[in-house]
C-alpha cells in the first residue's frame, strides 16, 4: 500500500491546497505532518495564531478519516524520520520563495534522494506563480507593479480545488502535540481555516464598499484576511474568486504576487536595498527608535498605529504607510529597524510583503519615486477626520475636542504635560 508524508508549512487548509489533494490522489495512505522548528522566533499571538490553525486543520483532516501529525526539530530530518517509519515513497508541500522556505525545500530534496523517496514542490502561496510571467523585455521578474498588473490579471487560473473526500491515515505513526498556548487570546483574529472561511464570507458582501472606505482608518472597511493568507488558512485564488468584480481588492492580492516574485528574484530583499544606486544615510539614533516602536513619537497617528500593532498584532494599512514613512523620513532610521519591528508583532509577517513594503515606503525598493514622503499630519486628518482611531489607540487624548486630537503640540505646554504626552520627535510632522 503506497504512503505519502504531506509536509504543511504555510498552507494550513484542506480546501484548495494543491500539495495536498496531489498527495491524496497519489498515494493509498497519508501522513499530514507539522514540524515545529525552535529556531523559528516568533511572537506570543503569532504562536497562538498557528496552534488554533493547527487544531483547526486537525480537526478538519480527523473529519476526513485522517490526522495531523507533530513534530518538533529540524523540519528536514524530522519529516525523513517519519517518511521513513511508515515506508513512504514521497513526500508533498507547497513551494514557497522566502530564504528560509527555498534553504528548507533544497536540503528536504537532498536528504529525500539519499533515502529514494520523491519530493514534489506544488504552487499554491500565491494566485499566479512566482517566475511564472517574465518581461517581454527581457529579465527575470518584473521591477515595476504597474506592468505585472497587467499581465498578471489576464494570466489563467488553475482551477480551484475542493477539499480531500477521505484522507487514510497509518494508525500505527505517533500523533505528536503542540506547544502550550501562552498570552491572551488574538482580539478578533481566530487562527484557522474555519475562521478564515467565516470572516471571506462576511467580508465578500462588503467587497463592493473596499474601493472608497478602505484607507478610513476608523472604518474597519479592509477584509482583515491577511493573517489567514499568510498562514495560508485560506488559499488567495479562494480570495480573488469571491472577491470578484471589486478590483481595488483584487489589486492587493496583485501586489502581495508581485513581492512574492521579487523576493523569488532578489532573495536579500530583508536586509539589502533593492535600488542599489539609492544612498542610504540613515541615522543611529537607540532612543527615538524606542519611542517609535512604543508609541512614544508625540505624533498621535503614528502612536495609534504603533500601539494597535503590539496590542493586536495587526495595522491597518493606512496606518502601516504613515508609520513607515515616519521612521525613514522624519526620523531617518534604517528600515530594517522597522521592518524587523513588524516582522516580530504582526500576525501577517510575510517575508516578501513586509520587507518589500518597507523598501517602497523606504526609497530603496520598487517604488518609482524613491523620495515619496507621508506628512502624518495631512494623512490623520484626510484618514481619520473625527480621530476616532487616535482616540482609540491614544487614550490619554481621548478627551480632546474635535481636530485638536491630531495637534496636542498645540495645547498650552502645561496641558500637554498634564496628559502625560510626549512633544513630537520630528517638528516636520507638525505641518
Amino acid at each position: 500500500m503506497s504512503t505519502a508524508v504531506m509536509l504543511f508549512t504555510r498552507d494550513l487548509r484542506v480546501h484548495d491546497n494543491p500539495a495536498l489533494r496531489a498527495a491524496c490522489a497519489g498515494a493509498e495512505r497519508l501522513v499530514p505532518l507539522f514540524v515545529f522548528d525552535p529556531r523559528v522566533r516568533t511572537s506570543p499571538g503569532r504562536q497562538r495564531f498557528l496552534i488554533e490553525s493547527l487544531e483547526d486543520l486537525r480537526a478538519s483532516l480527523r473529519m476526513r478519516g485522517g490526522d495531523l501529525v507533530v513534530r518538533r526539530g529540524d523540519p528536514v530530518g524530522e519529516t525523513i524520520a517519519v517518511a521513513r517509519s511508515v515506508e513512504a515513497t514521497s513526500i508533498m508541500l507547497s513551494a514557497d520563495v522566502s530564504g528560509y522556505a527555498v534553504r528548507r525545500q533544497r536540503r528536504l530534496a537532498e536528504a529525500a534522494a539519499a533515502h529514494r523517496l520523491r519530493v514534489e514542490l506544488h504552487d499554491g502561496v500565491t494566485v499566479v506563480p512566482p517566475g511564472a510571467l517574465r518581461p517581454v523585455t527581457g529579465g527575470c521578474h518584473y521591477r515595476i507593479f504597474t506592468p505585472y498588473w497587467r499581465v498578471w490579471r489576464d494570466h489563467p487560473r488553475r482551477a480551484e480545488l475542493p477539499a480531500p473526500r477521505r484522507v487514510r491515515f497509518p494508525d500505527e505513526v505517533a500523533r505528536g502535540a503542540w506547544p502550550p498556548v501562552t498570552g491572551p487570546p488574538n482580539d478578533g483574529f481566530p487562527g484557522g481555516e474555519s475562521a478564515a472561511r467565516r470572516r471571506l464570507d462576511a467580508w465578500t458582501g462588503d467587497a463592493s464598499r473596499y474601493a472608497g472606505a478602505r484607507d478610513t482608518l476608523s472604518a474597519d472597511a479592509t477584509s482583515r484576511l491577511s493573517p489567514y493568507l499568510h498562514f495560508g488558512c485560506v488559499s488567495p485564488l479562494t480570495v480573488e474568486i469571491a472577491a470578484g468584480a471589486a478590483d481595488a481588492f483584487v489589486r492587493q492580492l496583485c501586489w502581495r504576487d508581485f513581492y512574492h516574485q521579487t523576493l523569488a528574484a532578489f532573495p536579500a530583499l530583508g536586509r539589502e536595498p533593492y535600488r542599489p544606486h539609492r544612498r542610504e544615510d540613515w541615522r543611529d539614533d537607540a532612543d527615538a527608535l524606542a519611542a517609535w516602536q512604543e508609541g512614544r513619537t508625540g505624533v498621535p497617528i503614528v502612536d495609534a498605529g504603533m500601539r494597535q500593532l503590539v496590542a493586536e498584532g495587526f495595522m491597518h494599512n493606512r496606518a502601516r504607510l504613515i508609520t513607515a514613512s515616519f521612521l525613514t523620513s522624519l526620523l531617518r532610521l534604517d528600515w530594517r529597524e522597522g521592518a524587523d519591528w513588524y516582522a516580530r508583532w504582526l500576525l501577517d509577517a510575510d517575508v516578501a510583503n513586509n520587507y518589500g513594503n518597507w523598501q517602497w515606503v523606504a526609497g530603496t525598493g520598487t517604488d518609482t519615486r524613491p523620495y515619496r514622503r507621508f506628512s502624518p499630519l495631512r494623512q490623520a486628518q484626510r484618514f481619520d477626520p473625527h480621530g476616532a482611531y487616535v482616540r482609540r489607540w491614544v487614550p490619554e487624548l481621548a478627551d480632546l475636542p474635535g481636530r485638536t486630537v491630531h495637534e496636542p503640540w498645540l495645547l498650552p505646554p502645561g496641558l500637554l504635560r498634564d496628559l502625560r504626552y510626549e512633544p513630537p520627535l520630528a517638528v516636520e510632522a507638525t505641518l
